[in-house]
C-alpha cells in the first residue's frame, strides 16, 4: 500500500512538472552550491556534526556558538540521534547572525526534494541573511518512503513523541539549546508533504513552535492512511476531516496556488479554518478579518488576515492566482519553485517576526 501511495504521489507531483508550461510549475535542477560564497559542508574537519537526544550537540568548531559569531556564513551538514532514530539535517548560520535574541526557522522539504534543493528553491538562506536568523532543513532519512516523503498521513507520526514528529522536534530542541534560541522564537514551515508535517508539529508541539508556515499543505489529521491521503490531496479535506483541537492553535500563515494540480487548494482554507476553530473554542470573540488583493511579480493574489480581539495576529491566508504546486516567489535553482508571485519566504519571516502570541505551557 505504501509503495502504491508513492507511485500515485509521484504521478501527481512529478508528471505535471515535466509536462507543465513555464507559467505553472517551473522546475530546474538545483545548483551544487546553495549560496554564493557559502561552503556546502562545513563542520569541524569532516563536514558532519552528530548531536544526541539530550539536546547537547558535540562542540565542533563550526557548530559552536562562538564559530557562529565569526561573521562567515555556514551551511552545515549534521545528524541528530535519539531513541526514535536518526535525522540528517542542514543548518544555515548566516554571516549576519549576532546571537542576540536569535530566531530559528525549521524548513521541511516536499516529496522528492532534499534539504539543499529545498533551500535553493525557497531562497530562504538569502532571506535569513537579511533577517539574521538560523534556518534548519531536516531531511527525511529514517521513516521515509521512496522520494523522502514525511509521514504526515500516518497516525503513528501525527502524535507527540512519535515517529517523524518526535525526530524533528528533538533535533529542533537540540539546535535551539545550542544556539540559545529563546522560547517563542522557534518556527516551522514546509512545502506540500513538508507543509502538512509542519502543521502536525504546530498542533502537537505548541510549546516548541510559536507559528507555522504552510505552503501547499493539508490540515492535521485529515488522513490516516494512504487512501484517505490521496482523497484529501485530490479533492480537498474539510474541517470535519481534521483532528479535533482542544487547545489554542499557534498562528499559521498559508500560501496556496489556486491552480495546484497536486494538492487541492481548498486544503489551504481548511488549514486556516482548523486553526481558528481552536481559537473560537477558547475565545468567545470572533476574529477580525481583513481581505486585500494585489499583484506581485506578475501574479495576482488575495490575502486574508485574521486577528484576535486584542489585535494579535492569528492567521494569514494567501491565495496565489494562477500558481501551481510551487513555492511562491522562489528561485528556479531549486525544484517546485515559482519565481513569480509574492515571496513566501519573505512573508513567512515577516509573519514570524510580528507574531505576538503566548507560547503554550
Amino acid at each position: 500500500m505504501i509503495q502504491t501511495f508513492c507511485e500515485q504521489w509521484t504521478r501527481l507531483a512529478f508528471l505535471p512538472l515535466n509536462l507543465h508550461s513555464a507559467t505553472n510549475d517551473p522546475v530546474t535542477r538545483p545548483d551544487p552550491v546553495t549560496q554564493p560564497g557559502v561552503s556546502g559542508n562545513i563542520s569541524g574537519t569532516d563536514g558532519n556534526s552528530t548531536g544526541n537526544a539530550s539536546g547537547n550537540a558535540s562542540a565542533t568548531p563550526a557548530g559552536s556558538l562562538s564559530a557562529a559569531l565569526s561573521g562567515k556564513p555556514r551551511f552545515i551538514s549534521r545528524t541528530f540521534d535519539s531513541g526514535h532514530g536518526s535525522l540528517a539535517y542542514k543548518l544555515y548560520v548566516p554571516a549576519s547572525f549576532t546571537g542576540h535574541e536569535p530566531t530559528l526557522v525549521v524548513m521541511l522539504h516536499g516529496y522528492g526534494q532534499s534539504a539543499e534543493d529545498f533551500a535553493n528553491g525557497t531562497d530562504m538562506n538569502r532571506h535569513a541573511e537579511e533577517a539574521g536568523c538560523l534556518v534548519m532543513y531536516p531531511e527525511q532519512t529514517c521513516f521515509g518512503m521512496v522520494g523522502g516523503c514525511w509521514n504526515w498521513f500516518d497516525r503513528a507520526h501525527q502524535q507527540r513523541d512519535h515517529g517523524d514528529a518526535a525526530l524533528i522536534a528533538g533535533a529542533t530542541r537540540e539546535v535551539a539549546a545550542e544556539f540559545l534560541v529563546p522560547s517563542g522564537k522557534v518556527f516551522v514551515a514546509g512545502l506540500s508533504a513538508g507543509a502538512a508535517m509542519a502543521v502536525v508539529l504546530g498542533c502537537t508541539y505548541p510549546d516548541l513552535y510559536s507559528a507555522v508556515g504552510c505552503h501547499s499543505g493539508l490540515p492535521h489529521g485529515c488522513a490516516g492512511d494512504t487512501a484517505s491521503a490521496m482523497q484529501a490531496m485530490r479533492n480537498g479535506a474539510t474541517i470535519e476531516d481534521a483532528a479535533v483541537l482542544t487547545q489554542n492553535a499557534v498562528p499559521v500563515i498559508v500560501f496556496h496556488g489556486d491552480n495546484d494540480q497536486t494538492v487541492h487548494s481548498t486544503n489551504g482554507r481548511t488549514v486556516i479554518e482548523h486553526s481558528l476553530s481552536a481559537v473560537r473554542l477558547n475565545d468567545a470573540a470572533r476574529p477580525q478579518v481583513v481581505e486585500e488583493s494585489g499583484v506581485a511579480r506578475d501574479r495576482g493574489y488575495t490575502r486574508v488576515v485574521h486577528r484576535g480581539a486584542d489585535g494579535a495576529i492569528l492567521a494569514e491566508h494567501w491565495v496565489i492566482h494562477g500558481a501551481g504546486h510551487a513555492w511562491s516567489g522562489g528561485s528556479l535553482r531549486g525544484s517546485y519553485a515559482d519565481d513569480k508571485g509574492p515571496s513566501a519566504s519573505g512573508e513567512m519571516l515577516r509573519f514570524f517576526r510580528d507574531v505576538q502570541y503566548p507560547v503554550a505551557a
